[in-house]
């Protein structure tokens, strides 16, 4: 079921397509879509790391390069074996 418009509207909503577009107007809802898309990535990536930081395997992971670190350090200045 298709409409046949006046000619008229199809210019009047052309032009005021234009003059939204011109000004900036149309633009309004996908920024504000784009903020709600980069706080939801934030957030998931802060649960990410929260998550990631508090489990024992990665304190351990950390605690292994910490102690190779000091090793390597120490055994630069005659320190370590």
């Amino acid at each position: 079921m298709t409409r046949n418009l006046p000619v008229r509207y199809n210019r009047t909503r052309a032009a005021l397509v234009a003059r939204l577009t011109r000004s900036g107007e149309l633009d309004r809802g996908a920024a504000t879509a784009e903020y709600a898309v980069v706080t939801l990535a934030a957030t998931g990536l802060g649960g990410l790391l929260i998550k990631l930081l508090t489990s024992d395997w990665f304190l351990n992971i950390i605690k292994a390069i910490f102690e190779q670190i000091i090793k390597m350090v120490l055994s630069f200045f005659g320190f370590g074996g």
